[in-house]
């Protein structure tokens, strides 16, 4: 196959080409990057498809979602086993249309993530590639408790680690403050958690977003930063020089703002009678103030050079499936280039997840997981809403408005 757009962004967050066009070998990989009429010469067989006035790029990961999410569904007594798993393969499957094509679960029931992926193997379902943690960790009481895994002092959480690790998790997620300004886990059980991964070859991230935990989060040396809402220029310095990154979800913190805000403004102080509702406007006092801080101070963490991640954490009822396009279109409202909140979506994430030399750019020779979008996305973010075509590691998964789910079959 040959993929031709006029603009082609790489996803090393300065290269813009024009006027090229890409060939997909039977390998799933790209093959050659020259002008069209090059390769229609040497590979005149091959099918061609021809955006025009389009732009080519990596496909997008979304660094920090959660597949298999019920708990905030209204009537999530019903969200068993069986139920969850089609939830999550449904919110999978949506990854397409908006043209990501890598999600890193930070979350999830048991065993869910590890089952999609296994169904895949056996070909039973076509889904993004998943990166994943098992269930989170967080202390006894601790934020999302009822949700995750609870454990106390460093040998109890290494112990869980340990599970963890055998029964298959990727990553391990620890959740150390919710919205107070105290940290949940001590210093000691932090430190046995990055050293246990560490000591084990696996990375972690941690859940935190208020002080004095971000601090201990740093020294304790995650691997990545979730959220880090009102974290400061000298943590951002510090992540920076530790190669700590960083996934701000701006999304999330955002989208529940603005909701509680609209909220308040249609029915002032009557009760609220959704009861998923009523228990994020609790949190309405923090949630403003972390959208501030998220607007006000991205674009100077960003320049510290302090690696960013792409990732949407949506878990509200009736919200946005994954929208990344989104939060990279805050990012850049916030202050950085349509080029660089691609890298923020696409290289950068490979780097961390450590497959960077397989996908993350469009390059000779790694994976043909690619998007093209309408426009050109250089100059305008929000041609992310435009998804032409998706393919993953060369085959179509998304093509006009139809998602692909296994050969000869496909559904809208």
């Amino acid at each position: 196959m040959i993929i031709s757009t006029k603009y082609l962004i790489t996803g090393d967050g300065k290269t813009v080409l024009t006027d090229k066009a890409v060939y997909i070998g039977e390998d799933g990989k790209i093959g050659k990057i020259a002008p069209k009429e090059e390769l229609l010469k040497e590979f005149p067989q091959e099918e061609v498809k021809e955006y025009g006035d389009a732009t080519l790029l990596p496909g997008l990961m979304d660094m920090h979602a959660h597949l298999a999410y019920g708990y905030s569904q209204p009537d999530s007594f019903n969200y068993g086993a069986q139920l969850i798993m089609l939830y999550a393969l449904q919110h999978a499957q949506a990854a397409f249309e908006r043209g990501i094509t890598t999600v890193r679960d930070m979350s999830s029931a048991h065993g869910v993530c590890k089952n999609l992926k296994l169904a895949e193997k056996k070909g039973f379902i076509v889904i993004p590639r998943i990166v994943h943690t098992d269930t989170g960790i967080c202390m006894t009481g601790g934020h999302a408790w009822e949700e995750v895994e609870e454990m106390d002092g460093p040998w109890a959480i290494r112990k869980e680690i340990r599970k963890q690790v055998r029964d298959g998790a990727e990553w391990v997620k620890i959740l150390t403050t919710n919205r107070e300004p105290y940290p949940e886990f001590t210093q000691e059980e932090l430190d046995a958690a990055v050293d246990e991964c560490h000591r084990r070859g696996i990375k972690c991230g941690v859940h935190a977003g208020t002080n004095p935990g971000i601090q201990m989060c740093i020294d304790a040396g995650f691997d990545t930063i979730e959220h880090g809402t009102f974290m400061t220029l000298d943590h951002a310095k510090q992540m920076a020089e530790k190669g700590i990154a960083w996934t701000p979800t701006i999304m999330a913190y955002t989208y529940l703002y603005k909701l509680c805000k609209e909220n308040i403004e249609k029915n002032g102080d009557a009760p609220v009678s959704d009861p998923v509702m009523q228990k994020e406007m609790e949190n309405y006092e923090f949630f403003e103030p972390a959208y501030k801080a998220y607007r006000d101070h991205f674009k100077e963490f960003y320049d510290t050079g302090v690696t960013v991640l792409a990732g949407t954490d949506m878990v509200m009822y009736h919200s946005p499936l994954l929208p990344l396009p989104r939060e990279l279109q805050y990012m850049v409202e916030y202050g950085i280039t349509p080029v660089q909140a691609v890298q923020v979506a696409t290289s950068n994430p490979a780097k961390v997840l450590g497959v960077e030399k397989k996908r993350g750019l469009v390059a000779e020779g790694l994976d043909a997981d690619l998007l093209v979008v309408g426009g050109d996305l250089s100059r305008d973010i929000t041609r992310l809403k435009d998804v032409k075509f998706v393919t993953l590691g060369g085959k179509r998964v998304f093509e006009d408005g139809i998602r692909y789910v296994g050969t000869g079959n496909m559904f809208m």
